[in-house]
C-alpha cells in the first residue's frame, strides 16, 4: 500500500479529505469520531481500488496475486467503515489505545541496540545508531513519531533488514489469509454437523463420541498435535512434507501448495472445531426446546425440515458469535503453527521480529492484529442483523 501513496492523486485526495475532516471537527466536535471513520474508509476503499488495478496490470510479476489480495481486503475493509460509520468509530479510541499499550510495552522489553552490542561495535556506533532511530527521544515522543508516520501511511523500516514494514506486511500477509482462512472454512465444516448431530442425539453414543473429540481437540496443545502429525505422516511414513510453503527448486502449484497445507490446517482446524462443536450443540439444544418447535413437530411438518429451516436459522446467532471470537483466536494460533511447520506468513515473522527486538516489524503486525481483532468484531456485528431480523443497527 506504500507504493499507492506516493501516487500524486491518492495525496491530493488525502489532503483534501484532512482538509474537509479538519473543517467538520472544528463545527462539530462531536462528529469528529464519526469524520475520521468516514475518512479511514474512503481512503482504505480507494487505495484498495489503486492494488487492485496495479494488480491486474502487473499479472507477470510473481507477486501479483498478494498484491490483488491485498486490494480486495482494502475495499472490504473501506465498505465495512463505510457501511456503519457510526460502529466503525467506535473502533477508533480502541484502536488508538492498544497501539498505546502495544507501544509501552515493546519499550519496556528493552532496547533493540542490546542485539547490536558485540566486540566489534564501539559505544560511539551504537550512540550514532540510537540517535539515528530516534530512541535517544522519551517514550511518548517516539510514540507519536510512529503516529504521525502511520497516518502518512507509513509504518517505517525494519531495523534488520531495512526494508519498509507495509512491504515486509505485504509478502507475508498471503500465506497467513491463505491459512487462516482454509483452516477457518474447514473447522465449520466439522464443527457444525458435528455439533447439530450431537444436539439430536443427544446422551446417545454418537453424542458421547462427538463430544469427546471436541474436548480432545480443545485440549490438546496446537505444537503437540503438530509434533505428532510430523512424526506419523513425515518421519515415518513420508506422504507429507513438513515445512515451507512450496518444495525447493519447484514452481509451487496448487498441488506442491496444497500438500504443504494439509498438516498446519488440520492443527488449527481440530482446535477450532473442539470448542465450536460444544457451543454449537449448546445453541442447538437451547433452541430445539422451544414451543415453536414443539408445534412444528406436532404439525407433521418432518424432522429435517424443522432442524435445518427452523432449529439451525434461530441458532445462527450464538454460532456467528463464536466465529466472530475464533478469527482473533486464528490470526494468534497461527503464530505457533507457522513457527512449526516453516510457513511463510505473519506468524514467522512476527516471531523472527521478536527475537530481533525490530520494533517497527513488531507494531506492525500489533497494529494489523488490533484491526483484523476489531474488524471481526465489526463483521459479527453486521451479521447479526443479517441472520436475526429483529436486530437492529442503531
Amino acid at each position: 500500500m506504500e507504493t499507492i501513496f506516493k501516487r500524486w492523486w491518492l495525496l491530493l485526495l488525502n489532503g483534501i479529505l484532512f482538509l474537509i475532516l479538519g473543517v467538520i471537527s472544528l463545527a462539530y466536535p462531536v462528529t469528529a469520531l464519526f469524520s475520521v471513520a468516514v475518512y479511514i474508509g474512503v481512503v482504505a476503499l480507494v487505495a484498495g481500488i489503486g492494488s487492485i488495478v496495479v494488480a491486474l496490470s502487473n499479472m507477470r510479476v510473481r507477486s501479483w496475486g498478494w498484491r490483488l489480495l491485498e486490494g480486495v481486503i482494502d475495499v472490504i475493509f473501506g465498505l465495512l467503515m463505510l457501511g456503519n460509520p457510526l460502529l466503525s468509530a467506535a473502533m477508533i479510541p480502541v484502536l488508538i489505545g492498544i497501539t498505546v499499550i502495544d507501544y509501552a510495552i515493546m519499550c519496556m522489553a528493552g532496547s533493540p541496540l542490546a542485539m547490536m552490542q558485540g566486540p566489534r561495535v564501539s559505544q560511539a556506533a551504537l550512540e550514532a545508531k540510537k540517535i539515528a532511530l530516534g530512541l535517544d527521544k522519551p517514550f511518548y515522543v517516539q510514540y507519536f513519531v510512529w503516529l504521525g508516520q502511520l497516518l502518512h501511511g507509513n509504518l517505517g523500516y525494519s531495523i534488520k533488514s531495512s526494508q519498509a514494514v507495509s512491504e515486509m506486511i505485504a509478502s507475508h500477509l498471503g500465506p497467513t489469509l491463505l491459512l487462516m482462512g482454509v483452516s477457518l472454512i474447514a473447522s465449520l465444516i466439522l464443527a457444525v454437523p458435528a455439533g447439530i448431530y450431537s444436539a439430536i442425539h443427544q446422551y446417545e453414543k454418537g453424542d458421547y463420541a462427538v463430544v469427546t473429540a471436541s474436548f480432545l481437540g480443545s485440549s490438546i496443545p496446537g505444537f503437540f498435535l503438530s509434533l505428532l502429525l510430523i512424526y506419523v505422516f513425515t518421519v515415518k511414513l513420508g506422504w507429507l512434507p513438513s515445512s515451507g510453503m512450496t518444495t525447493l527448486g519447484s514452481s509451487g502449484g496448487v498441488k506442491d501448495i496444497t500438500a504443504h497445507m494439509i498438516m498446519p490446517v488440520l492443527v488449527l482446524a481440530f482446535s477450532m472445531a473442539g470448542s465450536n462443536i460444544r457451543y454449537i450443540r449448546s445453541a442447538v439444544l437451547e433452541i430445539l426446546q422451544q414451543d415453536y418447535l414443539r408445534t412444528a413437530r406436532a404439525k407433521g411438518i418432518g424432522r429435517f425440515r424443522v432442524i435445518n429451516k427452523h432449529a439451525l436459522r434461530n441458532a445462527l446467532v450464538p454460532i456467528v458469535t463464536v466465529i466472530g471470537m475464533e478469527i482473533p483466536v486464528l490470526f494468534g494460533g497461527a503464530v505457533i503453527i507457522e513457527q512449526v511447520f516453516s510457513w511463510p506468513g505473519l506468524g514467522l515473522m512476527t516471531m523472527s521480529a521478536i527475537t530481533a527486538r525490530d520494533y517497527p516489524v513488531i507494531m506492525g503486525v500489533c497494529l494489523l492484529s488490533a484491526i483484523v481483532v476489531l474488524a471481526a468484531n465489526l463483521v459479527t456485528d453486521i451479521l447479526y442483523a443479517l441472520v436475526d431480523p429483529t436486530i437492529q443497527l442503531d
